[in-house]
């Protein structure tokens, strides 16, 4: 399974020629599209069983981050 590549642009009409605003906006868009984050997984080879671990402890983290904010809404 092969991922299309993905083009990030923007344009100074866009930000309507504000400098600070089109950084911004880029690395929002960069986030968005998570460019960095595919590019630093690919760097190293990763056994699957690691892959599979870290996202189930990643979920996990989620989870119960996900639940103390419900917590914390319902006590408030």
């Amino acid at each position: 399974m092969t991922k299309k590549s993905v083009n990030v642009s923007i344009s100074l009409k866009d930000v309507k020629g504000d400098q600070y605003r089109l950084i911004k906006r880029f690395i929002k868009k960069v986030k968005k599209e998570r460019v960095l984050e595919d590019y630093l997984s690919k760097r190293f080879y990763e056994k699957p069983s690691v892959k599979r671990r870290r996202e189930k402890a990643k979920k996990l983290r989620n989870a119960r981050k996900a639940e103390a904010e419900r917590n914390r809404k319902l006590n408030t």
